[in-house]
């Protein structure tokens, strides 16, 4: 507790406080809401991609891909973007925040559901035994390639990023969390191209279509002034402890 003149002033939770805080909020509604949410884009995403209702595209490749070796290994990044989503939800301080996070989520999805019907597409076969590769050949079963842009891996990673970013300044986390957020979401954009399972253009159209959600999920989750007097608060009180 800190005492200013006559008045008691509780002191302010530290990053870490209320990064916990943020976890233990509304726990079970997040991890429901968000294996709903998956799986229902899962169900979506499926079924789009085998019933296209036009020729499909095949996605051309630039000298970027040319510069992305194949690393089978990159599957498991690959497959963390789901646990990174996760952890997006998961810091929600509030329900405003989760139901913001969502409602973009469902936009940004049927955003790029609705193009890759109108506009079909599919990444090139490359020339690789995937016999050879286990966790790819089961990827490859299930996502045959198709709705290939833009990708919407792409777009969830941009579009978390931003929104784990965000938490974290608000937080006042430390900045190494800050440095692990961004690493995170480019080994993602970089295992999309290193397992062949997009191509260069794919991730900018997806970077491209996370701006809009993201746009939504800022207007819809900020309280108005809330977060400006959140971080004022947490100057003063630096400058209170310092005097």
């Amino acid at each position: 507790m800190i005492e200013s003149g006559a008045a008691t002033v509780p002191e302010r939770k530290t990053w870490k406080q209320e990064l916990t805080s943020r976890l233990g909020t509304l726990r079970v509604l997040k991890m429901v809401s968000t294996t709903l949410g998956i799986a229902g884009f899962f169900y979506a995403y499926f079924w789009v991609m085998r019933h296209p209702f036009s020729a499909v595209t095949v996605m051309p490749l630039t000298w970027i891909d040319e510069l992305v070796p194949f690393q089978p290994r990159s599957f498991f990044l690959y497959a963390s973007l789901w646990l990174y989503i996760s952890l997006g939800t998961a810091l929600a301080r509030d329900l405003r925040e989760l139901a913001a996070f969502g409602a973009a989520s469902l936009a940004m999805t049927v955003v790029g559901l609705c193009i890759f019907v109108l506009a079909p597409t599919k990444i090139p076969d490359f020339p690789i035994d995937w016999l050879e590769y286990p966790s790819l050949t089961f990827l490859k079963t299930i996502d045959v390639s198709g709705n290939a842009c833009p990708s919407l891996h792409a777009a969830f990673a941009v579009f978390t990023a931003f929104a784990i970013h965000r938490q974290l300044t608000v937080s006042q986390a430390d900045r190494a969390l800050l440095v692990c957020n961004i690493l995170w979401c480019l080994g993602i954009l970089y295992s999309t191209m290193a397992i062949r399972q997009h191509v260069a253009l794919d991730i900018l159209a997806g970077s491209i279509l996370a701006g809009p959600a993201l746009v939504l999920y800022l207007g819809a989750s900020r309280r108005p002034g809330a977060d400006d007097r959140r971080s004022a608060e947490a100057v003063d009180f630096t400058g209170s402890r310092s005097s």
